[in-house]
């Protein structure tokens, strides 16, 4: 049977994610907590692992209950910041400024959070999915595959890309016990899933063989048309305002509907 295997957000953009046992969607389609920070430059640009590979030097925690972010740098030092705190921000701000050599400030987003497609929500992926992907790559572990590829919303119980069928012409929808999730774009994939995630080292042709697996495996119930290239995974949906507010927990059922 589908289900709700795991949630996962990103509390900071760029940073590591933390895994929930439920998550309420947000009146702007995200679910709470994810990307709910970012940091910014002194032109607006957002610092994130596309921008810079020193993200991966750094290892974070946030503990959703206080608010606060735990930071360990290269060197073994640690740093907590109690982001819902202004002061807090502004300290945490100056310390990754320091880290990344730059003038930042850390801002805040409770209503929507700082996803990349600001119009759409959760990113979904299967549990078989990331077990296919590992599978492609000698060096790569099914957890390595889901820290790579950062996908919010992850189903077991249903085979490798089953993600796909929900874009395209005339593709149905999923609901996770109720929540309804309308499949809007497939992810195409940066730079980022091809570096280590812990030591940001990239695996060398990367890209290439994932293209070419990809294309081998593409399944036969989605629509090709509704992609643009193949180096993409993940589908980015789109919570309808009526389900928004509601929260969906690990366990929870998933149904696909029409």
């Amino acid at each position: 049977m589908a289900r709700l295997e795991r949630l996962r957000v990103f509390p900071v953009k760029g940073l590591d994610g933390i895994d929930v046992e439920n998550a309420t969607v947000l009146d702007g389609g995200t679910l709470r907590h994810d990307r709910e920070y970012a940091l910014f430059d002194a032109d607006g640009e957002v610092v994130n692992g596309k921008r810079t590979d020193r993200v991966h030097d750094l290892a974070t925690d946030f503990d959703p209950g206080t608010g606060t972010l735990r930071v360990e740098a290269p060197d073994g030092t640690t740093r907590a910041f109690e982001l819902e705190r202004e002061p807090e921000r502004e300290r945490a701000a100056e310390w990754f400024g320091d880290f990344f050599g730059m003038d930042l400030a850390l801002e805040r987003d409770t209503t929507l959070g700082y996803v990349d497609r600001r119009e759409m929500g959760p990113s979904v992926v299967s549990t078989a999915t990331l077990e296919a992907v590992a599978s492609w790559f000698d060096d790569v572990t099914v957890e390595g595959a889901r820290r790579r590829l950062r996908a919010n919303v992850e189903v077991s119980g249903v085979p490798a890309f089953w993600e796909d069928r929900f874009v395209g012409a005339d593709a149905p929808a999923f609901e996770v016990d109720g929540v309804r999730f309308e499949g809007v774009t497939p992810c195409g994939r940066c730079v980022v899933p091809q570096r280590d995630p812990d030591t940001g080292e990239p695996v060398p042709e990367f890209r290439e063989r994932f293209v070419e697996r990809r294309r081998e495996t593409f399944p036969e119930w989605a629509d090709e048309a509704a992609f643009d290239h193949y180096y993409s995974l993940m589908v980015i949906t789109s919570v309808p305002e009526a389900d928004r507010g509601r929260t969906v927990r690990v366990g929870d059922a998933v149904e696909v509907v029409e």
